[in-house]
């Protein structure tokens, strides 16, 4: 849903357009936590998160907003192959350390189907989030 398309850029030296691959960073995965949390129970879809998820961390907020898969091909571009074994780890690290038995249980957790504040998923908390400040 979120997967940004890949888009050309211009070298202004040699009067051309040039394509130019751009890696995602975790800055990204707010927008699509939000999203996943807010459809989650509401479509008959899985759903995968892409986009932002650099670390195990990343891996488990997905999960616990309700993504089925996430998708993970800019760190594995930046880091190599082993990150995957890092994050695979780690989100088994933390599940155990939470007491998760399963991703299935983890699942949508935190989605606004069971979040116990399912209003800091919404616009209605954007002034809240003005007051606390940063």
């Amino acid at each position: 849903m979120f997967n940004r398309f890949y888009q050309p850029d211009v070298d202004l030296d040699r009067l051309e357009v040039v394509p130019r691959l751009r890696l995602s960073d975790p800055g990204e995965l707010g927008l699509r936590i939000r999203w996943t949390a807010l459809l989650w129970e509401r479509v008959s879809l899985e759903l995968a998160v892409t986009g932002g998820v650099h670390t195990a961390d990343d891996a488990a907020k997905a999960i616990l907003c309700g993504a089925t898969a996430v998708q993970a091909a800019s760190a594995l571009l930046r880091h190599g192959p082993a990150r995957l074994t890092e994050m695979v780890e780690g989100l088994r690290t933390w599940m155990e350390a939470r007491g998760y038995a399963s991703l299935a249980e983890a699942r949508g957790a935190l989605s606004a189907a069971k979040a116990p504040d399912p209003a800091a998923l919404v616009r209605a908390n954007y002034a809240r989030l003005l007051r606390s400040g940063p």
